[in-house]
């Protein structure tokens, strides 16, 4: 669908969007950097806690959204019922963790913080997860072994703008000159034309999954509920993919 199609049918794809839970697995390579590792921690407790990055704003991903801050702030004052899945598969035996094990919030990171050599800041989705071996062993452990460096967020869209740049669309064009300057990959997001401006959305869970659509989503901490130094990610000192090349696999996936 060209962007012509897209603003013409723009209402029809809103509501299309609104009416499906979003699971953002990823549908084109993510820009994990190399050397963003975690250290594996040498424990065999049956309980961890775990500092997980769900989601981050100003970032455009696979899907063509870039989330902006704010977006979590009144589903996360009214929904108690948010979980910690493994790969967005809602079983009793895929829970990793909700209720009193979980604690969801939003928290600023500058893009350094969190591994990534963009400008700025960035307002993550973060969950405090209690992992216990009782509830899910399986993903306990791979938290352990430091595999789980990628997150997705299970949601729902409540207001999202169409942003089209090209000065023909008078209110898309508007709404690309409100929000691009806000975005951290502005490459990805020239490449495409336009992109979806989400400014609310309803979280229904988080999950952990080995790629997701946003791909800057990683474990920040892994520790045992009485030690008080956590195993952190270590500080970026390598190299990643390029914003180039990450913007050519994006356009494969998206338009072939």
């Amino acid at each position: 669908m060209n962007i012509a199609d897209i603003v013409k049918n723009k209402d029809t794809l809103i509501a299309q969007k609104k009416a499906n839970m979003k699971c953002a697995d990823g549908v084109a390579v993510a820009m994990i950097p190399s050397d963003l590792v975690i250290k594996e921690p040498q424990y065999d407790g049956s309980v961890i806690q775990v500092k997980a990055v769900i989601n981050t704003t100003n970032l455009m991903d696979s899907h063509n959204d870039v989330h902006f801050p704010g977006l979590w702030t009144k589903s996360l004052g009214e929904n108690r019922m948010v979980m910690h899945l493994q790969e967005h598969d809602m079983k009793f035996e895929k829970i990793i963790s909700d209720g009193a094990d979980l604690n969801a919030y939003v928290q600023t990171y500058t893009w350094e913080q969190l591994g990534y050599k963009y400008p700025g800041s960035t307002q993550a989705l973060v969950f405090d997860s209690t992992i216990k071996a009782e509830r899910n062993s399986f993903m306990m452990n791979q938290y352990k072994k430091g595999n789980v460096k990628n997150h997705s967020v299970g949601m729902q869209y409540v207001k999202l703008i169409l942003a089209v740049n090209d000065p023909q669309y008078g209110a898309e064009h508007e709404a690309w000159e409100k929000y691009y300057p806000m975005i951290a990959n502005k490459e990805t997001a020239d490449s495409v034309g336009y992109f979806w401006a989400v400014t609310e959305a309803k979280v229904i869970e988080g999950s952990a999954v080995p790629l997701g659509s946003n791909f800057a989503t990683p474990t920040l901490e892994i520790k045992e509920p009485e030690k008080s130094t956590p195993i952190s990610i270590e500080p970026p000192v390598g190299t990643q993919l390029t914003e180039k090349e990450f913007i050519n696999i994006l356009k494969t996936e998206l338009w072939n």
